[in-house]
């Protein structure tokens, strides 16, 4: 049997492949000069679908990145503050060793040693009240402008409440430091083990010109300093965890970006090339459709 065909069929056909080809042609151009092989959702449902997954994954691991390096700022400064903190402390230590040297000192010796003791107090409480961004590092989540009253060592801050940065949806590292455990908050009982440091060296101070013996402060400083100590190993630990988080989020995050970029950007070289064979189709076409197109009445009665 043989299909009829009549010229008004053999027109749409031609037409419909001549807009296909238009169609397809105008695309790959949209796709070269964008870049972007998806223009919109309905160009591949699926495809868009994963790329706004990705990229949701991708923001929130740059925000885990700011996250672990504005924590590991605040613990590089810890470990600095405790670091000077721990050379005051031995530096005290020695001027104490001094000091009870009750027979061969005179007074003028005892004062310099008094007013250097005094600098120490007063270096501890600048380290003590270290801010990053304007907020303690000593004083937990504590808005007040400083850990420790310079005037009578109160500690200000908040026992017990942490200041941590999230860097991984299952994850978050504390990045301050307990002020009390680091420099004491008891400011009143000198045989506490929280005995204030600014009070302990006020002690040693006021020890040295009154021509007492120091010695007495040796195990509190002791005591203090490994205190200290305990609070640096902390940071440090906390530091290496921190960094290790930082190194995983960033690379998390240049994993997503290629695997977006994969999805949604086109290979310009591929691109090109099928845009000159679509070219081509589309030229065949308007030269068959001229070809299909051209018949008319005066065609027929020549």
């Amino acid at each position: 049997m043989i299909t009829r065909v009549t010229h008004m069929s053999a027109q749409r056909n031609v037409l419909a492949n001549m807009q296909n080809n238009l169609s397809a042609m105008v695309k790959l151009q949209e796709q070269g000069s964008s870049g972007k092989l998806i223009g919109k959702v309905s160009d591949d449902p699926a495809k868009a679908s994963d790329a706004l997954t990705m990229r949701r994954d991708q923001k929130a691991n740059e925000q885990f990145v700011r996250n672990a390096e504005d924590g590991r700022s605040w613990l590089n400064l810890a470990d600095s503050a405790l670091a000077t903190t721990s050379g005051l402390l031995l530096r005290a230590r020695d001027l104490v060793v001094q000091g009870s040297n009750t027979g061969t000192m005179n007074s003028a010796a005892r004062e310099a040693l008094a007013a250097e003791i005094d600098g120490i107090k007063s270096a501890l409480l600048d380290q003590a009240n270290t801010k990053y961004l304007g907020r303690s590092i000593f004083a937990g989540t504590s808005g007040t402008d400083s850990a420790f009253d310079g005037t009578d060592y109160t500690f200000s801050g908040v026992p017990g409440a942490s200041v941590e940065r999230r860097t991984s949806n299952a994850v978050t590292i504390r990045v301050d430091t307990d002020g009390a455990s680091v420099f004491g908050s008891n400011t009143t009982d000198p045989n506490d083990p929280s005995y204030s440091v600014f009070k302990l060296m006020e002690d040693i101070s006021n020890d040295l010109r009154a021509g007492n013996d120091p010695q007495h402060a040796l195990n509190k400083i002791d005591t203090r300093h490994a205190q200290m100590t305990t609070q640096a190993a902390a940071v440090g630990a906390r530091t290496n965890q921190i960094e290790r988080a930082l190194e995983t989020a960033t690379n998390n995050t240049a994993t997503l970006k290629n695997d977006v970029a994969g999805i949604e950007n086109i290979d310009l070289a591929q691109t090109i090339m099928d845009l000159k064979l679509q070219e081509v189709a589309y030229t065949a076409s308007l030269n068959a459709s001229a070809r299909v197109l051209q018949p008319t009445l005066l065609d027929y009665l020549r």
